[in-house]
């Protein structure tokens, strides 16, 4: 009865687990091997009859009948593998000297201390191979998209349970701003990476990660799950702005309208589970100078000039252009300098203002780092900086309050 107590409580703790019951058998047979060579120093004439269907596990001992008379020096009596006549005969009356007695081992010839260490051992077993298993799982998925289930919500991560059972981790880092979200929330994510931390699995999900943007492309974009279109490359600020570069290698694909959808059917889904993230999509070209314009859209270029060894780019705008350029908080520059692998500065192309002076003029008054961080909201020249309020320049650059001030003074004495 023990016997089948104990392999029964094995296999309820299989199914909360997901270990195959052919599996739990044979860590069974192995562990309870590894307790017959400790308690008798050899498995050899011990056989193990496993069945799966009823999940139950038995022990027979076999040993040779020996004369009564052993005390031969030359013969190796050994208690475990050897019965004397005299012993057998008790079991049953017909044997012989030679034959094989088998009898069954039953838990409580191991002791209760033993049958403990058995249960810990099994527990030890089975958690390394659920461990295991679901590393290797979780290690093929990385990329894929998930949906889970919010379990939990902490201050620094959520705990999210797959259809399975298995908990994942959605850090607060890896969550776009606008997340929100509550116990049996429904939630998506792409697949990180997969840590080992004190010998356990950790599954790590993303939001955030341009993969999740990608992956949800391909399942909204059936030309791109077909590969008739290739996502080049994809750059986000999450909740914010998203820039995808898109080719397609049939001349009767269009790819930016494929991805986009008919009155944007396709895109509007992507835009939604990303909490209305902007998403510029454009065609993808290996001319640098078309690609930043493309890049910098909404934005007209008037002109692109490259410096190709410093990665640089000099993009003349129109007054009214720049402002699309730069982005709301500079999110469309930045992002359209990482997609193409430029530093980009942007410039006004008008031939307004001739008494305006560069920035650079006042170098020898204003730190150059300082006139870079102007430069890289489109503020090139005095009057534009003058024309823009304080608490606006603050917001754009990473410039203080009391600096965009003193800025202002120099550059108010030049027109004074």
């Amino acid at each position: 009865m023990e016997n089948i107590n104990l392999i029964e409580s094995f296999s309820e703790f299989k199914e909360t687990k997901n270990i195959d019951r052919a599996m739990l058998m044979s860590i069974l047979e192995d562990v309870f091997r590894s307790m017959i060579r400790k308690k008798y120093g050899s498995d050899e004439n011990f056989d193990f009859i496993v069945n799966p269907e009823r999940g139950d596990l038995e022990i027979w001992r076999n040993r040779e009948i020996v004369d009564d008379e052993f005390a031969d020096d030359s013969f190796d009596y050994d208690e475990n593998k050897h019965i004397s006549l005299a012993n057998a005969k008790k079991i049953e009356p017909d044997f012989e000297i030679g034959e094989q007695v088998t009898d069954r081992i039953l838990l409580d010839d191991f002791g209760r201390r033993a049958v403990l260490a058995i249960r810990q051992n099994l527990v030890s077993r089975v958690l390394d191979l659920e461990k295991d298993a679901l590393y290797r799982k979780y290690k093929e998925r990385v990329g894929d998209v998930i949906t889970g289930e919010v379990y939990q919500v902490w201050k620094k991560e959520t705990l999210v349970l797959d259809d399975e059972g298995n908990e994942l981790i959605l850090p607060k880092v890896e969550q776009i701003p606008g997340d929100f979200f509550k116990k049996g929330d429904a939630v998506r994510a792409v697949v990180l990476k997969v840590d080992m931390r004190n010998n356990s699995p950790v599954i790590i999900l993303s939001r955030t990660a341009p993969s999740f943007l990608e992956k949800l492309f391909e399942m909204e974009v059936p030309e791109i799950y077909d590969g008739l279109i290739t996502v080049k490359k994809i750059v986000r600020e999450p909740g914010e702005r998203a820039k995808v570069a898109v080719e397609s290698y049939d001349d009767r694909i269009d790819p930016v309208g494929a991805c986009v959808g008919m009155k944007g059917s396709r895109i509007h889904g992507i835009v939604r589970e990303l909490r209305n993230e902007n998403i510029d999509v454009i065609n993808y070209t290996a001319n640098s100078q078309l690609l930043i314009s493309r890049a910098l859209s909404p934005a007209k270029i008037t002109s692109v000039k490259l410096d190709e060894e410093n990665k640089r780019a000099e993009v003349y705008l129109k007054p009214d252009q720049v402002s699309l350029a730069i982005g709301k908080g500079g999110h469309n520059i930045r992002l359209a300098g990482r997609l193409t692998g430029y530093e980009i500065d942007v410039y006004r192309d008008t031939d307004e203002d001739v008494e305006d002076v560069t920035l650079d003029e006042f170098s020898d008054e204003i730190e150059q780092w300082i006139i870079d961080e102007f430069k890289s909201v489109g503020c090139d020249t005095a009057k534009a900086v003058l024309e823009l309020s304080d608490e606006e320049l603050v917001k754009r650059t990473d410039l203080e309050e009391e600096t965009v001030k003193e800025v202002k003074r120099i550059l108010r004495t030049e027109f004074e």
